[in-house]
């Protein structure tokens, strides 16, 4: 199988266990080497799988990168309800930062970043990942509109992007370490902007 797409299937038995062996060594390799390093021989080796079977099943690089997103965004936690959008936000902003601030997380996902630069595959596979994650997120904004808290039309993905954005730029563009605090403001920020009607 060499399509990103045949490498998503949710098989069970040893498939399973392979597939998640090889995703772990993947993610691995991508922490440790970066996406110019992945090597899907090298990959095989950490998992302690046959060459042969990592080819056959994903194929290419850029077919492994896109199952790794697709099992992440799966594994991905499920959004908070507080019934409060302040609260809401500011718990998608900690989860965010805590994630970008792990040492092995926040590795892998500048890794994945730089991937989405030069390789189609990997770019597609990133706006997937992102796209399920907004979508978790987003009934929060719409349960406001709901409430009363936020003007009628507004755009809930927009919302939960402005949230995000900071982070992921104060992660690729300074050396700064992402606190609490950073992460409350962006969702402060986010929050203040849809008041205004800025994302209708």
């Amino acid at each position: 199988m060499t399509s990103p797409e045949s490498g998503m299937q949710r098989p069970g038995g040893r498939t399973a266990r392979v597939r998640a062996a090889v995703l772990k060594a993947a993610e691995d390799a991508l922490v440790e080497v970066g996406f110019a390093g992945l090597d899907l021989g090298d990959v095989a080796r950490r998992a302690e799988v046959g060459r042969t079977t990592v080819y056959r099943r994903w194929g290419s690089v850029s077919a492994l990168l896109a199952d790794l997103l697709t099992d992440m965004a799966e594994q991905s936690l499920p959004r908070t309800r507080t019934g409060s959008l302040h609260e809401d936000l500011r718990a998608v902003a900690r989860l965010i930062r805590r994630t970008l601030a792990d040492p092995r997380q926040g590795a892998l996902f500048r890794a994945v970043l730089v991937a989405a630069t030069c390789d189609a595959t990997a770019a597609e596979a990133l706006h997937r990942f992102y796209r399920v994650r907004v979508a978790e997120w987003a009934p929060c904004v719409a349960e406001a509109v709901e409430r009363g808290e936020l003007p009628p039309g507004t755009d809930p993905e927009e919302v939960i992007r402005a949230v995000s954005a900071p982070l992921y730029y104060r992660m690729l563009t300074t050396p700064d370490p992402l606190d609490e605090a950073t992460a409350d403001r962006a969702a402060a920020a986010a929050e203040a902007a849809a008041k205004t009607g800025a994302f209708g």
